[in-house]
C-alpha cells in the first residue's frame, strides 16, 4: 500500500502539478495522434515545457521584484493579518493530508476527462498546480468535517472533475471576446473575478475606449510598449513607496527592504532608492518574460491539441492558466494589478472598520502576486467589454473578492483557520465556503449536500454551454455597436480566414515576425 501511495505523490508532486511537464505530455500525445515525426514530437513536447518553464522563469522574477515591496508597504501601513498564498497553505496542508490529495487529483482529471468526452463541457484543464490547490482545498474542508478517507478521495475527485470542465465553461463567453477565437478556455480557479470583471465592462465601459489604444503625446510615444510602460510605472510605485517606508521606520529598518548594506551597515540613501529602482525594472523583465512563454506555449500547444481533440476528446478546448490572456491586452495587465491592489486595500479598511469588530473576520492584507496575476486577467476581461473604465472598475471588485472570500473561508478551514496564510484566488472562496458550511450537516447529509453542489454546478454549466456559448452569445456586442464601423469586431467563424477588427487589434501587440504568436493575432 506504502509503494502505491508513494507512486501516486510521485505522479502528482513530479508531473501533474508542474504545468511544464503536463503540458510537454500533452503536447506529444497530440502530436503522436497527428501522426508526426518522432523529432517533431520531440521537438514539440520540449518546446512546449520550454514555453511553461519560461512562464514559471518570469513568476519568479515576478515574485523576487514584489516581495520588498510587500515588505515596505507593510511597515508604511502597519498592517498585520492573513497574507493569501496558495503555495503557502497547499504545503501545510500536505503534511496531515498528503496521500488523499494525491489520489484525489489523480482520479479527478481522470473524470474531468470522462466529463469533456461525454458531455458538452469539451474542456481539458492543463493548470496542473491549480489542480493540486483544488484537491487540497476539497479535501481540508471535508477531512475537517469529519469525512473518512476514501470518502474524501471518492466525493472530492467527483467535485474535482465538475469544477475542472465546469469553470472554464462559464467564463467563455467572455474568454472568446478576449482572444477572438475558440481556439483556448481559461483554466484557472480565478474565474469568478474574470466573469465579475467582463460583466462589470459590458455595464460600465460601452462608450469607454480600451487600454491599448491611448492616444499619447509625440514625447510620449515610448509608452505604446508595453514592457517600457510597465517598467515605468512599477518604477513609480517602487520609489513613492520607498520614500514612504524610509520617512515611516527610518533608515535602519528601511534598508532591510532589500538588504542594501548587506549588514555591514553602510548603505546611504541614494543606494536604498537604486535598489527600488532596480526592482521596479526586474517586474518589467518578469512580465516580459511570462508573455513571450505564453507565446511560446500557444505556438506549439494549439496545433498539437488538433490531434487530442481528433482522437481522444472531439472538440477539446484546452483550459490553460490566466497569464494565456496577458498578451492580448498588455496595458489592461497593469492596470488590472493597480486596481484590483487597491480594491484590496479598500477592503481591508472594510476588515479593519467593519468585519472584524461585527464578525472577528482575520485581516488579509493584499497579497501583491495574486493581485498581479488574477487582476491582470481581470483587467483583460474587463477591457474586452468595457474598455479602461471597464478594465478598472471590473479589476477593482476582483481585488474586492479575493480579499473578503478568504476572510470567510478561514471559519471552515478547522485548525487551518488559524495559520498565517489562506487560499487566494476567488473559486477557492466560495466554493470552501458552500462545502465547508453545508458539510455542517452532519457525515451522511454533509456528502449528500456536497454532491448536490457538484451537481447544481455541472448541471448549470451545462446549460450555459448549449445555451449561451454555443449559440454565440457576445457579451461585448452592445459596446461594439457604439464603436465606428471600422473599429467594430466582426462576427466571425473562428475557423474562417481573413482579418478582422479583432485581428486588427491584436495585430499592435503581436511580437516581431518569425516569434511564435498565439492565435488569433496575426504575424506582423
Amino acid at each position: 500500500m506504502n509503494v502505491l501511495v508513494d507512486i501516486a505523490k510521485f505522479i502528482v508532486n513530479e508531473i501533474l502539478s508542474v504545468p511544464a511537464y503536463l503540458i510537454g505530455i500533452i503536447t506529444a500525445v497530440g502530436l503522436i495522434a497527428l501522426k508526426k515525426t518522432t523529432g517533431q514530437i520531440i521537438g514539440g513536447a520540449i518546446k512546449a515545457t520550454l514555453g511553461f518553464l519560461l512562464i514559471g522563469a518570469g513568476a519568479t522574477l515576478v515574485t523576487n521584484s514584489l516581495a520588498p515591496l510587500g515588505t515596505m508597504i507593510t511597515g508604511a501601513t502597519g498592517s498585520h493579518g492573513v497574507i493569501p498564498t496558495n503555495e503557502a497553505i497547499v504545503g501545510i496542508a500536505q503534511a496531515e493530508y498528503g496521500s488523499r490529495v494525491a489520489w484525489l487529483m489523480i482520479l479527478g482529471f481522470l473524470i474531468s476527462l470522462l466529463l469533456a468526452r461525454f458531455t458538452p463541457l469539451s474542456y481539458v484543464f492543463l493548470t496542473g498546480h491549480h489542480m493540486l490547490f483544488m484537491a487540497t482545498l476539497l479535501t481540508m474542508v471535508m477531512a475537517t468535517a469529519g469525512v473518512t478517507s476514501w470518502v474524501v478521495v471518492v466525493v472530492g475527485a467527483v467535485l474535482l472533475g465538475i469544477m475542472l470542465v465546469s469553470m472554464p465553461a462559464f467564463a467563455h463567453p467572455w474568454t472568446k471576446r478576449v482572444t477572438g477565437n475558440n481556439t483556448v478556455a481559461v483554466g484557472h480557479f480565478g474565474t469568478a473575478g474574470y466573469i465579475v470583471s467582463g460583466a462589470t465592462g459590458q455595464v460600465v465601459g460601452k462608450k469607454s475606449r480600451s487600454t491599448e489604444e491611448m492616444n499619447l503625446p509625440e514625447g510620449l510615444r515610448f509608452l505604446r510598449d508595453s514592457m517600457v510602460a510597465t517598467a515605468l510605472s512599477m518604477v513609480l510605485i517602487y520609489m513613492i513607496m520607498a520614500i514612504i517606508f524610509l520617512a515611516k521606520v527610518g533608515q535602519k529598518e528601511a534598508f532591510k527592504a532589500f538588504a542594501t548594506d548587506g549588514g555591514a551597515g553602510s548603505a546611504d540613501v541614494g543606494n536604498y532608492l537604486m535598489a527600488a529602482l532596480g526592482q521596479g525594472l526586474q517586474f518589467g523583465i518578469a512580465v516580459a518574460v511570462i508573455l513571450f512563454g505564453v507565446r511560446t506555449i500557444l505556438g506549439e500547444l494549439v496545433p498539437a491539441f488538433q490531434g487530442i481533440a481528433q482522437k481522444v476528446v472531439p472538440g477539446a478546448i484546452p483550459a490553460l492558466d490566466a497569464p494565456i490572456v496577458f498578451p492580448y491586452a498588455q496595458n489592461a495587465v497593469l492596470v488590472g494589478f493597480i486596481c484590483s491592489f487597491v480594491g484590496g486595500l479598500v477592503s481591508l479598511g472594510l476588515l479593519v472598520g467593519v468585519f472584524k469588530p461585527a464578525f472577528g473576520t482575520a485581516l488579509v492584507l493584499p497579497g501583491l502576486v495574486p493581485h498581479f496575476f488574477t487582476g491582470g486577467a481581470a483587467g483583460v476581461f474587463g477591457n474586452a467589454t468595457g474598455g479602461r473604465r471597464g478594465a478598472a472598475i471590473g479589476s477593482f471588485l476582483n481585488g474586492v473578492l479575493i480579499t473578503f472570500l478568504p476572510a470567510f473561508l478561514l471559519g471552515v478551514l478547522g485548525s487551518f483557520g488559524s495559520a498565517n496564510t489562506t487560499f487566494g484566488d476567488a473559486d477557492f472562496g466560495w466554493l470552501g465556503l458552500i462545502l465547508g458550511n453545508v458539510a455542517k450537516a452532519g457525515t451522511v447529509a454533509g456528502i449528500v449536500l456536497m454532491l448536490v453542489v457538484g451537481l447544481v454546478i455541472l448541471g448549470g454549466a451545462i446549460v450555459w454551454q448549449k445555451r449561451v456559448v454555443e449559440t454565440g452569445w457576445d457579451p461585448g456586442a452592445k459596446r461594439a455597436a457604439l464603436l465606428p464601423p471600422e473599429d467594430r469586431p466582426e462576427q466571425h467563424d473562428e475557423n474562417a480566414g481573413g482579418e478582422t477588427a479583432v485581428s486588427r487589434t491584436y495585430a499592435k501587440i503581436a511580437p516581431p515576425a518569425g516569434a511564435p504568436t498565439p492565435p488569433p493575432p496575426p504575424q506582423d
